[in-house]
């Protein structure tokens, strides 16, 4: 694999929220689920490692592409999205957070296997750690973060920075430990009004919620905001270890 080949992508998804679809919070993580998904080079596995599987929308993706495997591995630190997570003979799961080292005993991939991590890195308190570890289970893996720029314009005016991860930080760690390749990718997400989308904002998980806005901050980004939507950068990485054994 060639080391830091970026693909550009200019198109940016949109999607729209209406009424009916109110309760659906996780509309752009599982869009970024299905791609990660479709990114696979084979049709089949021994074994499918999925770091923070939440409630299985990688998943439900394999099965929908009748990806073959033997065993499927499902991590999430949080017990509740496990339960949510489909059940199957061949589907192992495991409560455990990913920031823990001793989590890395938990399972192991050969060489026939893949790691996958939907939307979860970016949560990493220790992404270094946490990639140092996750590179010596498996060969192949499949990553996809949200940026700092998810939230671009409401963190500009709001004058506060992001709590995840930029680009070129996830790239230069990244490089430390694999061989990787890089698409970026960017969505929006409109919303009928300003409330709607701090509703949106404090239940789906993207970028910690709305904690860091005071009551004041709220109020003004309530009235100068100038969008209709919402911006989302996500960084899908294709990597091949260095350090696999």
């Amino acid at each position: 694999m060639e080391k830091d080949l970026e693909k550009k992508v200019d198109a940016i998804k949109e999607f729209s929220r209406f009424a009916n679809q109110y309760d659906n919070y996780n509309i752009i993580q599982n869009e970024v689920a299905k791609t990660i998904v479709e990114q696979l080079s084979s049709k089949n596995y021994s074994t499918i490692v999925d770091i923070g599987a939440g409630s299985g929308a990688v998943y439900q993706n394999i099965e929908k592409r009748k990806i073959q495997y033997q065993e499927f591995i499902a991590l999430d630190s949080v017990q509740n999205m496990l339960d949510i997570h489909p059940t199957h003979k061949k589907v192992t799961k495991i409560c455990a957070d990913f920031n823990t080292i001793d989590t890395f005993n938990f399972f192991s991939v050969n060489k026939s296997g893949v790691l996958l991590s939907s939307s979860a890195l970016q949560w990493s308190s220790s992404l270094s750690m946490t990639l140092n570890e996750l590179s010596k289970k498996s060969l192949h893996a499949h990553f996809s973060l949200f940026t700092s720029s998810t939230f671009k314009t409401l963190h500009q005016v709001a004058q506060i920075e992001s709590p995840i991860y930029s680009t070129q930080t996830i790239k230069e760690t990244m490089s430390q430990y694999y061989n990787c390749s890089y698409e970026v990718k960017n969505y929006t997400l409109t919303f009928s009004s300003v409330r709607e989308m701090f509703h949106y904002i404090k239940h789906s998980g993207v970028s910690g919620g709305n904690k860091q806005l005071s009551y004041k901050q709220m109020k003004h980004i309530m009235r100068v905001y100038p969008l209709d939507y919402l911006e989302f950068e996500v960084l899908f990485v294709k990597a091949e270890s260095l350090f696999y054994r």
